[in-house]
């Protein structure tokens, strides 16, 4: 296992900004720029859906409904995976949960396959009010 942990989660207002970090364990001898990585969000009574996902070639997706607000990117130095959060609105208010893979995602196929990611932390709640 990985032992993907998430840090960042909080409550803000409306148009706030919020970034949330990813980041390994280290055990697994795995370092983030050796993965393909995701941000998947479920809020409350409704399904998990993909946010954005970055390949270890650094090819990022962005999910439609968050495009232009959300931006994924890493720092290998750092073995951290971020996802920042502007223009946040009352419906960005979900857990959002980091996963990965080693293996190759291709394209933005990793937003609608959530299987593809064997690895999953446990999340890290936003609230967003209006």
């Amino acid at each position: 296992r990985l032992g993907l942990v998430e840090s960042g989660g909080g409550s803000v207002l409306a148009g706030g900004s919020l970034r949330l970090s990813c980041t390994t364990s280290g055990e697994s001898g795995y370092t983030i720029d050796m993965l393909d990585m995701a941000w998947f969000r479920q809020a409350p009574g409704k399904e998990l859906e993909g946010v954005a996902t970055i390949g270890h070639d650094l090819h990022t997706s962005v999910a439609d409904v968050v495009k232009g607000r959300f931006t994924i990117s890493q720092d290998s130095a750092k073995d951290e995976m971020y996802l920042q959060m502007n223009d946040l609105k009352p419906e960005d208010t979900a857990t959002y949960y980091c996963a990965a893979t080693r293996g190759k995602v291709r394209g933005d196929s990793g937003l609608r396959n959530r299987y593809l990611y064997p690895d999953w932390g446990q999340g890290t709640q936003v609230v967003v009010s209006s």
